[in-house]
């Protein structure tokens, strides 16, 4: 059965992040949600239904019996059995919310829907950036029972100390820990596979640090906090989610934040994720136009794929950050960083696309991928249309 990926109504709500994802392909605990639902339902036949300018890189779904699955949520193990026992023709609902429904994908059509069933019990439901830091706790713990079950982790290092339960770390084949502290009394602690925790760092769970990726010497590491694969981690960093394949590898803070792919931040950057005030961090919304109460004392940066910070960069709490952004001016930059910003400050010249194009692939070369014609056709899409 084809599992179709739908980003339903939300696509527009993680912007900036789903300039060059569908909603699918973000990631959350240890997995992306793609991956979650693949391993969920055991099934790898997957395809997406996102926007058109999108569609090349992620592939459209084939015309056939398919399970229609709005991703963005943690499923209970009562959901997850509800929705294996769809039939043709039935869906089921969360909140006035069409979420799975098996039907043809041949003239598509909600009107191929002849039973809805609403789901009752209370779920984990991603609405909008910040909640993807606020619940990454909640998907750290479901991802780790997935991804640990029947399986056997390394041994803890003896050059490393540790405080509470051994259940609650796991370490991948090929991880190497050395001469750091490891806490999972506030959460679990997952390493995975060839990753790298240098000497010297300090570990409070929920933690997870995925295949390839690393913490630089002496870093400090507060939960809940994923680091995506293939990325590189240094200083103090406190409820963060990196996508991957995007450094943060020298001294300096970031909390309460997201960041995509294919992002570096300059030595000493840092980001605020409080008010002076103490107040509730306004962040921008693409699909208002407007700045939007978060409801959150704690927000720090929302960064779009491909941006960059110079060194000492000081970014104020509740600042967005779009596409391939560079910020290198002096002062503080606005709340809002527009995509391909030469500069960070409102008003300043495009980054030219060509130029993006040559340093999107010297930095992927480094991590030995290619950008394809793919990427360059969504890069060169936002850079003309947002």
């Amino acid at each position: 059965m084809q599992l179709v990926f739908s980003d339903a109504q939300y696509w527009e709500d993680f912007l900036p992040l789903t300039f060059t994802r569908p909603v699918a392909e973000m990631r959350c605990g240890i997995l992306k949600f793609s991956e979650r639902w693949q391993r969920i339902l055991e099934n790898n036949e997957i395809s997406f239904f996102t926007e058109s300018y999108l569609q090349k890189k992620f592939p459209e779904p084939e015309k056939k019996e398919s399970l229609f699955l709005v991703t963005n949520f943690l499923p209970t193990e009562n959901v997850i059995q509800q929705i294996k026992d769809l039939k043709q023709g039935e869906a089921l609902v969360y909140e006035d919310e069409l979420i799975a429904a098996k039907i043809n994908m041949e003239g598509f059509s909600l009107n191929q829907i002849e039973k809805m069933t609403d789901i009752k019990e209370e779920l984990v439901f991603f609405k909008k950036p910040a909640d993807l830091f606020t619940y990454n706790q909640k998907a750290i713990d479901l991802d780790f029972e997935l991804l640990t079950r029947g399986k056997t982790s390394q041994e803890l290092s003896s050059t490393n100390g540790f405080l509470g339960d051994k259940n609650d770390l796991f370490i991948e084949e090929g991880a190497q820990v050395e001469f750091s502290t490891l806490n999972t009394k506030t959460g679990k602690i997952y390493i995975g596979k060839n990753a790298e925790v240098m000497e010297g760092c300090h570990l409070r769970g929920p933690i997870a640090l995925c295949e390839e990726s690393k913490f630089n010497l002496g870093a400090k590491i507060y939960g809940a906090t994923t680091i995506g694969p293939h990325s590189k981690v240094g200083g103090e960093v406190s409820n963060i989610i990196i996508f991957g394949y995007s450094n943060k590898g020298h001294d300096g803070f970031i909390g309460n934040s997201v960041i995509g792919e294919w992002c570096n931040f300059g030595a000493d950057s840092n980001s605020s994720n409080m008010k002076n005030n103490y107040g509730n961090v306004r962040l921008w919304n693409y699909r208002r136009k407007a700045f939007e109460d978060t409801g959150l004392q704690f927000a720090g940066l929302i960064m779009g794929d491909h941006s960059k910070t110079a060194i000492n960069t000081q970014l104020n709490t509740g600042t967005v950050v779009g596409v391939a952004s560079n910020i290198f001016k002096e002062g503080f930059p606005p709340n809002l960083v527009e995509n391909f910003s030469w500069g960070g400050f409102k008003d300043d010249e495009k980054f030219k696309l060509d130029k993006a194009y040559e340093v999107a692939e010297r930095a992927m070369a480094r991590r030995k991928v290619a950008l394809t014609d793919e990427d360059k056709a969504i890069l060169k899409h936002i850079f003309d249309e947002y």
